[in-house]
């Protein structure tokens, strides 16, 4: 790689967030927070480059698979590393953070590239059977593990016993596989669109590829390791403002999700809407097919209570939403409404977090 493509800022970024994490000043006062900040927005712009040239090499599914088990494995880990340091005073935390995302993913990212598809386009196509494959898989994970458990009488509360969260773990991750397999092998070109292939003409060598690789694996160890550092600043800003704890969640989760929401309305502004499916709603069946039986291991070991029922204001929201994108994606084309409506269910949701 030549000097000059070296010090692209999506090289430098990553590496100064690096060397500014290291320092220690995150925490100190509001100026060194603000610097962190603006070097973890920049480190999530980075992820996004090096994310496309990693999905232009692989191609479709590949990219998007690569790119959303990454978020996940890294979401994952600050789930677990703040519940181990909370104990049970975070047995809330996987359940509000998985669910925050679920809602920012269907909702929000959604809802931007549908809007900003149908601003542009008028009308964009994407296969049916993508949602669908996506769908059938996401709503019955999420029943399982967020509605479910207040259901169940084995043990007071929203909570699973050992067995029962053993199985659900087990449960998610057989339809997680399943569905890999049906994206990757058996039924690939559901979620491939020739048209949009079409347009891709730069395809990066290996050399680039590695690179680009390496540097987005550290783009998103480095964001969620400022995210977790400016964990306590948010707290302050969110108790200083007479918000619920849970708000946290929220917050956290959408700095994780920048990168694949960045790089998802890219490509439906680029007319490439399945892309943007792939990244949207394979991120959100990455996100809880696989965050909950990490979390579930961990809490086994650990003793952690881990409560996973929602309440009922958040069960009303999550049906409204699945209900909302299914409705949305029903007809294999989309247009300005669905991407509005899903955006004020987005709003709606942050809304009752705040003022519940």
């Amino acid at each position: 790689m030549k000097l000059k493509e070296f010090l692209h800022y999506t090289y430098i970024f990553p590496i100064l967030s690096v060397l500014y994490y290291f320092t220690g000043f995150m925490g100190h006062s509001p100026l060194f927070d603000g610097i962190a900040g603006i070097l973890l927005t920049a480190s999530v712009l980075s992820a996004v480059h090096h994310a496309e040239v990693v999905a232009h090499k692989v191609g479709e599914p590949y990219g998007t698979i690569i790119l959303a088990l990454c978020i996940t494995i890294i979401e994952v880990a600050l789930i677990i590393s703040l519940m181990v340091a909370g104990g049970k005073e975070a047995m809330t935390l996987a359940r509000d953070t998985v669910f925050a995302a679920v809602m920012i993913i269907l909702n929000g990212i959604l809802g931007i590239c549908i809007l900003v598809g149908g601003v542009k386009y008028f009308e964009q196509y994407f296969a049916r059977t993508s949602a669908t494959t996506y769908l059938v898989s996401i709503v019955s994970i999420l029943i399982i593990t967020l509605v479910l458990p207040n259901f169940t009488s084995s043990i007071n509360g929203p909570f699973y016993n050992e067995a029962q969260l053993a199985f659900v773990s087990i449960a998610c991750l057989v339809i997680y596989g399943v569905f890999l397999m049906v994206q990757t092998v058996r039924h690939r070109s559901y979620f491939v669109s020739v048209d949009e292939n079409a347009g891709i003409h730069f395809v990066p060598n290996n050399k680039q590829t590695i690179v680009s690789f390496i540097f987005l694996i550290i783009c998103l160890i480095i964001v969620v390791m400022m995210a977790k550092g400016l964990s306590g600043t948010i707290e302050n800003m969110v108790q200083s403002v007479g918000a619920p704890k849970s708000l946290v969640g929220v917050i956290i989760a959408a700095v994780i999700l920048l990168p694949e929401g960045l790089a998802a309305i890219r490509a439906a502004r680029n007319n490439q809407i399945q892309a943007s499916l792939n990244l949207a709603l394979g991120s959100a069946l990455a996100s809880i097919g696989l965050s909950i039986p990490a979390v579930a291991v961990v809490c086994i070991i650990y003793d952690i209570p881990l409560v996973l029922g929602l309440d009922k204001k958040d069960i009303i929201l999550l049906s409204l939403t699945v209900f909302i994108v299914m409705l949305s994606l029903s007809r294999g084309k989309t247009n300005v409404l669905y991407g509005t409506v899903l955006l004020v269910n987005l709003a709606a949701y942050i809304f009752t977090v705040i003022v519940p």
